[in-house]
């Protein structure tokens, strides 16, 4: 593409402009009926000089917001609300090994690759770290059955249920890693 004091401006290779009785180049393309999506960029429409500039001064990229969805759109951070795992203060990782539990730093560090190694229980299925974590959660070994896996929820879930406990709800956030790491194991293969 050549230098040209218009910025966008591509070579029309025989497209016409897409302004309705217009017969001139389409040079400028402008977003189309399609948006870009997961399967590709999406359509474009092409305009002359003339009718992008139309285009553009009629265009509203807040046409159909809601009054709170314009303020999201226009803070400065819009779209970095959340952290991606490469920028989260673990970065993906687990927390740091408790060094004092260890007489040596390479321990610590082969321990935690041991818990992020999946495991391989006695049937031969595979346990993912996930899995493991929630099989600690629960307080239940590598290779517990599904009836021990129920049995140790429903004693775990009458010990911190508010409704069971006096109305105790300090254990709250323990009943709900307890539920969540339920839920997960009971969908995983070795407890199907």
């Amino acid at each position: 593409m050549s230098n040209d004091r218009f910025h966008g401006r591509r070579e029309a290779q025989g497209r016409l402009c897409n302004w309705p009785g217009c017969e001139e180049p389409g040079e400028f393309r402008a977003p189309g009926p399609r948006a870009s999506g997961f399967d590709g960029p999406g359509d474009y429409r092409w305009f002359c000089l003339e009718h992008i500039r139309a285009f553009n001064a009629g265009y509203d990229y807040f046409a159909g917001m809601t009054p709170e969805e314009i303020f999201r759109a226009q803070s400065p951070v819009h779209g970095w609300e959340r952290e991606t795992r490469a920028f989260s203060a673990t970065a993906g990782i687990d927390g740091a090994p408790r060094w004092a539990d260890f007489a040596d730093p390479l321990e610590a560090i082969s321990a935690r690759a041991r818990m992020r190694k999946p495991a391989e229980r006695r049937d031969g299925s595979v346990m993912s770290p996930d899995e493991r974590r929630a099989l600690d959660v629960l307080g239940l070994p590598l290779d517990a059955d599904r009836k021990a896996l129920r049995g140790r929820y429903s004693e775990l879930v009458r010990r911190y249920h508010p409704d069971r406990n006096g109305g105790d709800r300090s254990y709250e956030v323990r009943l709900q890693s307890v539920v969540e790491a339920y839920q997960l194991l009971r969908k995983a293969a070795a407890f199907a």
